[in-house]
């Protein structure tokens, strides 16, 4: 792991059992006890072949609040199961010029996420 990289989220829940549905039936993640660590749960994406970010001046370039970005092969699909899981959809598709798409929601929990999808290359 090279220095810098971010290696863990974490994702506030009110409701534990819910946030877990979420996540699990939009995006397949699987969460499992940490043993000693009761009422959290680890969840792995699988490897990363590439990540970055970026920094933008807050509220007008950018979100008011670090968004996290998780990459799905299609936006409108997903889109259409947010709300019947107990999210909202805040931003829909939207296009990134030569790179994608982007789009908003929160979760079942009310944290603030971004989705994206890569364009054609």
């Amino acid at each position: 792991m090279a220095h810098g990289q971010i290696t863990h989220i974490e994702i506030p829940a009110d409701d534990v059992e819910r946030a877990r549905r979420f996540y699990g039936e939009l995006f397949g993640w699987q969460t499992g006890a940490f043993e000693g660590m009761p009422g959290y749960f680890m969840f792995s994406f699988g490897a990363i072949k590439s990540a970055g970010g970026a920094i933008g001046k807050r509220g007008v370039d950018i979100a008011e609040q670090v968004r996290n970005y998780i990459e799905v092969d299609a936006i409108d699909p997903v889109l259409a199961r947010v709300t019947a899981l107990g999210g909202t959809v805040k931003t829909p598709r939207t296009e990134i010029p030569g790179q994608g798409w982007f789009a908003v929601i929160d979760d079942s929990e009310g944290n603030e996420l971004g989705l994206f999808e890569v364009g054609q290359q």
